[in-house]
């Protein structure tokens, strides 16, 4: 056992693991950094006589361990549980993996062999840099009860990205609980087997990519213990089921950027009470055609911006009276004197799907998304970089939006306008570690024309904490000017 550890700490350069002479000996491999960054090894020393130890779980969480994944975690036929995410490790699941009674496996791209491990239940390959379709061979993992997908595309190298139809053998994981395919390149529609996973507590879905065809509300009548629902981008038509407001274990609801129609359903809110069921809503950027729910009730947990139908839609801040000739704002900064002017603060800090408007009715903002097992957390960057001295004021601090983040200039004079906006990247950094793994892809839309497309501040710049501005001329014809990053 001591053997097989001294070659897997040694192909991925693991400095943590202090390895003793004993072949029974699971002393030495425990170290803890901080929460999230800590390296555990448990043993169960309980065989022949308790004289002889096997390895039944390994967690390397956060040490930004950057080698190939060792074959020979292949050679502890014990390991039940093994934990390697936030590094920086490279390379596909070895088919050694093929022949462990694994239940949780947390890392790594997807071989075939994969299906082999029948104990399989949890499946956790978020961040990676996973590609090529979803193996059919998934199917049978029938004893399935996680499965997280997070192939961000921001988190890909040269564009290799899971692809392919969501299959519909999906249906097969009916001990599913929570199902993530978030931000992949695969493709719709969603199939109807998904009405199956009625152990689901948490379905997210979002940016299926490719010739997506248009998608009926898929059914999900019998998923009673529903907590979060997140269908975005998915391309369905038609309108919200009344049973979708019913579900009394609902909380977070994200039905962004679809194509759907009707009204809102009146089961969203409770009756009699100033407050909507659910903890947060989101149908955004769809095609309703009214009534609404009251987001007065709770403006900080619905966001209802463009829900209509652009022949329908009002002009959306005709009852600002001041007219501006510029607007100058540091984005969730303070006010700040920068390069011989004044940049108004945005102090707002409220929930992340919401529409807000300042209190000088200069300006407003919407942003769409939460981030998903975090949804008390901050949606502030601050910057921990080294900045050149005159940049520092300026980029101190940015708003996070998960999806969507749209800036509204109100009461501007009609005319031309140049619009410049400063970036730097101060979430991510330059070295190969965890934290480097982050690529920020973003459009960039003002008055409703792309200006520009997977904008990434880091390959503009030439790294991490770097500033950068872009300058863009623009009319208003009427009285607002938007900018939307997303």
């Amino acid at each position: 056992m001591v053997k097989t550890l001294q070659i897997i700490s040694s192909k991925l350069n693991n400095t943590y693991w202090k390895l003793g002479q004993s072949p029974t000996s699971c002393t030495g491999f425990n170290y803890t950094i901080e929460e999230k960054k800590y390296s555990n090894v448990t043993c169960n020393c309980t065989f022949d006589a308790n004289t002889v130890c096997h390895v039944v779980r390994i967690e390397l969480k956060g040490l930004d361990l950057n080698k190939n994944l060792p074959k020979e975690f292949g050679d502890l036929p014990y390991l039940r549980v093994l934990d390697l995410s936030r590094n920086y490790i490279n390379g596909s699941i070895p088919t050694s993996f093929g022949h462990l009674r694994l239940t949780n496996l947390i890392f790594g791209s997807i071989p075939d062999e994969i299906s082999d491990i029948s104990t399989l239940e949890e499946l956790v390959l978020e961040s990676n840099q996973l590609g090529g379709d979803l193996p059919s061979s998934l199917e049978k993992l029938t004893n399935l009860r996680r499965l997280m997908i997070f192939n961000l595309k921001e988190f890909t190298i040269d564009g290799n990205d899971l692809s392919g139809k969501i299959p519909y053998w999906i249906g097969n994981w009916t001990q599913l609980k929570r199902l993530y395919l978030q931000g992949t390149s695969m493709e719709g529609p969603i199939p109807s087997t998904i009405s199956l996973l009625k152990n689901l507590s948490e379905l997210l879905i979002s940016y299926l990519s490719g010739p997506t065809p248009t998608t009926q509300f898929p059914n999900l009548e019998d998923m009673k213990m529903l907590k979060t629902l997140v269908m975005r981008n998915c391309s369905i038509i038609g309108r919200i089921p009344e049973y979708i407001g019913n579900i009394e274990t609902l909380k977070l609801l994200d039905l962004s950027f679809n194509r759907l129609t009707g009204k809102i359903p009146d089961t969203f809110e409770e009756k009699g009470k100033e407050r909507t069921k659910l903890d947060n809503i989101d149908v955004s950027y769809n095609n309703f055609t009214g009534p609404f729910i009251d987001s007065g009730f709770c403006p900080s947990r619905v966001n209802l911006v463009s829900v209509m139908h652009l022949q329908q839609e009002a002009q959306p801040f005709g009852a600002f009276r001041r007219i501006s000739h510029a607007i100058l704002e540091n984005l969730r900064g303070e006010r700040v004197h920068f390069q011989g002017q004044i940049y108004e603060k945005d102090s707002n800090d409220k929930a992340p799907s919401q529409f807000f408007v300042e209190t000088s009715d200069k300006w407003a903002y919407s942003s769409t998304g939460v981030f998903i097992g975090k949804e008390k957390s901050s949606h502030v960057a601050k910057n921990t970089s080294s900045l050149i001295p005159e940049d520092v004021l300026i980029y101190q601090t940015a708003r996070l939006a998960p999806i969507s983040l749209k800036y509204y200039g109100l009461c501007l004079r009609k005319g031309h306008y140049k619009v410049r906006l400063y970036f730097a990247e101060i979430m991510f950094f330059n070295n190969h570690t965890f934290g480097s793994l982050g690529k920020r892809l973003f459009d960039i839309s003002i008055q409703g024309t792309v200006v520009r497309n997977d904008f990434n501040i880091m390959e503009e710049v030439g790294g991490a904490g770097k500033g950068i501005y872009e300058d863009f001329n623009t009319t208003v014809d009427g009285s607002t000017l938007e900018i939307h990053l997303y």
